[in-house]
């Protein structure tokens, strides 16, 4: 669960017939290209990340060979609820093994089948969840506030505004000095008469742009360890010493 808090934010929302996968991209160093934070599995589906790259690319290419097979099989798409399941189910294969770590990474499922559109998350723990919207990885709880005060908003939405509410929950995760660009940005948009289809770096540009004159108010970090706290009487609070604790026993010196 930890190395999904300290991956890059992603978030996944859906309107009544797209569904749409947004991700920041980072880059270990100056020198080095922004990772791939989303990987498209089949036409009608794909998954963004927040944890362990090399866990994820070892699930994306299980969740493709479980849709390649149901094609093969039965000469159509694999339903998304069908492959959420099998994926959990070989998720939760390691949870209880002593000679199998479980999957360091979380999973944001984005897909369209004749059931409609859908984003699931997945965790570490073979959990999964079918989402309106959600946000994970680190300062996601921003962005995942933003996606509840919007929710209501989403599903009559056209696919335009969709990307823009996402893009706005993205941006709420990023630190104050730092800004939504073409390089650390990926957009994934699927559903009906659209197949899955990843937006990099000059792509993004029009998402982006239709929201640069935006004022950007972020909602305020959560308390935390490096909360300061105000003096005792600026609380209202006695700003007296402490009485010593009584019937303990006394240390004797060495």
């Amino acid at each position: 669960m930890e190395a999904v808090k300290q991956g890059s934010a992603t978030i996944g929302l859906k309107n009544q017939q797209h569904a749409v996968l947004l991700a920041l991209k980072r880059a270990s160093s100056e020198l080095s290209a922004h990772q791939k934070k989303i990987i498209p599995i089949d036409s009608h589906c794909g998954v963004a990340i927040a944890g362990l790259t090399a866990d994820a690319r070892l699930l994306s290419k299980f969740m493709r060979t479980e849709c390649l097979n149901n094609r093969y099989a039965h000469d159509a798409p694999l339903p998304i609820s069908r492959l959420v399941t099998q994926l959990g189910n070989k998720m939760q294969v390691c949870t209880q093994r002593y000679d199998r770590r479980p999957f360091g990474v979380g999973l944001l499922v984005a897909g369209y089948d004749d059931m409609g559109a859908h984003v699931y998350q997945t965790c570490p723990s073979a959990n999964y969840f079918d989402c309106k919207a959600m946000a994970i990885g680190a300062r996601s709880q921003s962005a995942r506030t933003y996606l509840e005060k919007h929710l209501d908003e989403f599903k009559t939405c056209s696919l335009d505004d969709l990307v823009k509410h996402g893009l706005r929950a993205l941006r709420d995760c990023l630190p104050n000095e730092v800004e939504l660009s073409t390089k650390n940005v990926s957009i994934a948009i699927v559903g009906k008469d659209h197949d899955f289809t990843i937006y990099d770096d000059a792509d993004v540009a029009p998402y982006l742009a239709s929201i640069e004159g935006e004022e950007h108010h972020p909602p305020p970090p959560p308390p935390g360890d490096n909360e300061v706290i105000p003096p005792a009487e600026d609380r209202g609070e006695d700003n007296e010493e402490p009485m010593p604790a009584v019937g303990g026993e006394e240390v004797m010196e060495q």
